[in-house]
């Protein structure tokens, strides 16, 4: 079994990845950006990894365990041997390749150093953007060109000229056609509102006995983000958990459900925007649970 396959596979939907006693691979979210050679390096996220988070969250068993047919214990009994070979070598001072992920090596000190792969994206908005260098312009190379050569084409230049004062009057004809088109649109959005307002009008007189009124109940809008405090088989176990994070002070922790796996999963709280839940995550990390990861997840109740 090649353990990184599954690592790989699990990166695309989630931020984090553990290995059980051994650690995590963790993924953020970096921007767009264009490097001094005129690089460009579209967003992506990159690969870390935290060998202080070993608690088994049982994503990675439990994704193995369906792949490969076999039982969730069978699972966990194979990620542990596959752990305890890449620590073998590790501490025989080998370069251990996990495959699309990374090389993982220790220092002189015994800490595990790793070492991303940058030849995959693992952040699906990204699909189908790739690197890319542009061509840098020489403005003054340019400009001594010109001033160089003893044999201007002036016949270019009048064109040119011609050409910039035709787009300048195409401009000037789509903005006054623009602001017409605005003028309109205003005029007729009043009228067909004072035609509205004439109709509610008639229809007030006209009605004999008022209508009922009709209640609307406006839904709250509420966030896609939850910080997972927990994954559980056993269904009374999460609401255990439910029960001491309530008597911990996080009196919005709550129970999302099952996820593809079929672990009951338990949150510390929900969020309305990514940044909000990543400044919990990062209080959370250090004062509660190292172990506590972000879930986007989206329609849950």
């Amino acid at each position: 079994m090649q353990i990184e396959k599954y690592i790989s596979d699990l990166l695309y939907r989630y931020d984090c990845v553990t290995i059980p006693d051994f650690g995590a691979f963790l993924c953020h979210i970096i921007s767009a950006n264009i490097d001094e050679k005129n690089n460009f390096y579209p967003p992506k996220k990159q690969l870390s990894f935290n060998a202080q988070i070993q608690q088994n969250d049982g994503l990675l068993a439990t994704y193995i365990s369906k792949s490969e047919n076999i039982s969730f214990e069978s699972a966990v009994a194979k990620i542990a041997t596959q752990a305890d070979g890449i620590k073998r070598k590790l501490s025989k001072n080998e370069v251990v390749n996990l495959k699309f992920i990374g090389e993982l090596s220790m220092s002189k000190e015994g800490l595990i150093l790793f070492n991303p792969c940058y030849q995959k994206n693992y952040l699906t908005t990204a699909f189908g953007l790739s690197n890319f260098t542009g061509s840098v312009v020489d403005r003054a190379a340019e400009k001594t060109t010109i001033l160089t050569n003893n044999t201007p084409s002036y016949g270019w230049i009048k064109i040119a000229g011609a050409l910039i004062l035709l787009f300048g009057l195409f401009n000037l004809v789509g903005s006054a056609y623009s602001t017409q088109v605005d003028k309109h649109n205003d005029l007729a959005q009043k009228e067909a509102n004072r035609a509205l307002d004439t109709r509610i009008q008639e229809a007030t007189f006209v009605l004999d006995q008022p209508l009922p009124a009709v209640e609307f109940t406006v839904r709250k809008k509420t966030g896609d983000y939850f910080i997972v405090a927990g994954a559980f088989r056993v269904k009374s176990n999460s609401y255990k958990k439910l029960e001491q994070l309530h008597q911990s002070g996080y009196k919005n922790a709550l129970r999302i459900g099952k996820n593809k796996t079929g672990l009951f999963q338990v949150a510390y709280g929900r969020y309305q925007t990514r940044k909000e839940a990543v400044n919990q995550l990062t209080e959370i990390r250090k004062k509660n649970n190292r172990s506590a990861w972000l879930l986007v997840k989206r329609g849950v109740e």
